[in-house]
């Protein structure tokens, strides 16, 4: 299953800017960043749970925002990037 997953930490604090930095590194486990604070993941219901489980571990619930949405498949149906894509496609063969 493919999920979008987007975050708004309050970085006013020094621990803001520390959970920002820790929400970053959590998604980039799962993911591939697309913007600043949006990634794509491909995730199967046993990771995805424990993505979200992790996520509302750091954030605060009280000044952060998490949102996760499930795309739609297929994706490249209904999904149109414009302008600087990202470097690699996740569905597409990696050759290093």
């Amino acid at each position: 299953m493919e999920f979008l997953v987007t975050y708004d930490v309050a970085t006013d604090t020094a621990e803001g800017r520390r959970r920002l930095r820790k929400v970053a590194q959590i998604c980039e486990g799962y993911g591939q960043r697309v913007q600043k604070s949006v990634f794509e993941c491909t995730l199967n219901p046993a990771d995805m749970e424990k993505l979200k489980h992790r996520l509302v571990r750091t954030i605060d619930l009280k000044e952060d925002s998490l949102r996760i949405y499930r795309l739609r498949e297929p994706r490249q149906q209904f999904v149109e990037t414009i302008g600087v894509k990202p470097e690699f496609d996740l569905h597409e063969p990696l050759t290093v």
